[in-house]
């Protein structure tokens, strides 16, 4: 028996929040007393196989097939599924990105097993195997009990903390019979979006709202940004009136961020925002609306005009970097 990871790549690199599922599921093995095995598909250099040792794999079942270099979710599925029945993994980890979010619950419907989609803790096994996620846009927990003999977990990126070690993965080839009816989706073209840093897997996330009165101002949120190597984000209102992209729009309708520090400028909080990043560590709220909700769930506020704060703060950022 094993514990299964999902630990998907882009353009040949396992996503960090790969790193974070390998690293939970290892833990489970411990738990379970077993090993923990990752599956990854497409074309990934050996180098970069052998590297998932160090975040806990014991082994590594590579589907070396060029078709799945872009995502393929029935594929995905059924070798996933292959490759559980091979280890005799009866728990199976992934990522609650938008991979995990869509082989999961395919997956689950055709092994009949129990999902938790976004856990934030290590299953306590003691009774069991009850895990904890949030419920409700974060505002409570849930302690979920699965009880099939086959169990999937997601995790939330951003909950663990990515913790190196020095092992290497045994990597494994693996060649399940794939036939063109498993690739119903063809991709045609792929617009990669520039950017130091994904929105999703960042640690530091500098947002702005509608009180930075227009796109032209936008400079002043980058600068911060670039100064302390984090991601940019914007509310829906400012995605809608196309002074910043969607994909940057974070909230209940667009992404869930979880960084370690999420810094919102000129942003009210109302609760529709809130949803999407009230899983932050640390928030910090710029605003010279001294009533704004979002000084309500910040844990350090500022009430000040952006335009003054921001670059002085930036300023300070990079002082202090010896910028």
């Amino acid at each position: 028996m094993s514990v299964l990871i999902f630990a998907d790549q882009f353009q040949g690199t396992i996503k960090k929040s790969a790193l974070e599922a390998v690293q939970y599921g290892s833990k489970v093995a411990e738990q379970l007393g077993t090993q923990a095995t990752a599956v990854v598909l497409g074309e990934v250099s050996a180098d970069e196989l052998a590297s998932l040792g160090r975040y806990g794999a014991a082994k590594v079942l590579h589907v070396a097939d060029a078709r799945l270099n872009e995502l393929e979710t029935g594929a995905a599925v059924k070798i996933v599924a292959e490759a559980a029945a091979k280890e005799n993994a009866d728990v199976i980890v992934f990522s609650h990105n938008f991979s995990g979010k869509a082989i999961a619950p395919q997956l689950s419907a055709r092994l009949k097993a129990g999902l938790v989609a976004g856990a934030i803790s290590l299953p306590d096994t003691s009774a069991g195997f009850v895990v904890k996620k949030n419920v409700f846009s974060g505002k409570a927990f849930a302690n979920v009990n699965i009880t099939s003999a086959k169990k999937i977990v997601s995790v939330l990126p951003n909950t663990f903390n990515v913790e190196e070690g020095s092992g290497t993965a045994t990597v494994e080839d693996f060649a399940p019979a794939l036939s063109d009816a498993d690739f119903k989706v063809k991709v045609v073209k792929v617009e990669t979006v520039s950017g130091e840093v994904p929105l999703t897997e960042a640690e530091i996330v500098v947002s702005g709202g509608r009180g930075l009165k227009g796109p032209e101002h936008w400079g002043i949120l980058e600068d911060l940004a670039h100064a302390l190597g984090a991601a940019t984000a914007c509310s829906r209102p400012v995605a809608d009136a196309h002074w910043r992209p969607h994909h940057e729009h974070v909230g209940q309708t667009g992404f869930t961020v979880r960084p370690n520090l999420y810094i919102a400028i000129g942003i009210s909080g109302a609760i529709q925002h809130l949803a999407g990043v009230n899983g932050s560590k640390v928030i910090v709220v710029i605003n010279k609306d001294a009533e704004a909700p979002f000084f309500k769930a910040a844990d350090y506020g500022i009430v000040g005009d952006a335009f003054e704060v921001v670059p002085k703060l930036t300023e300070a950022v990079k002082k202090y970097k010896g910028k």
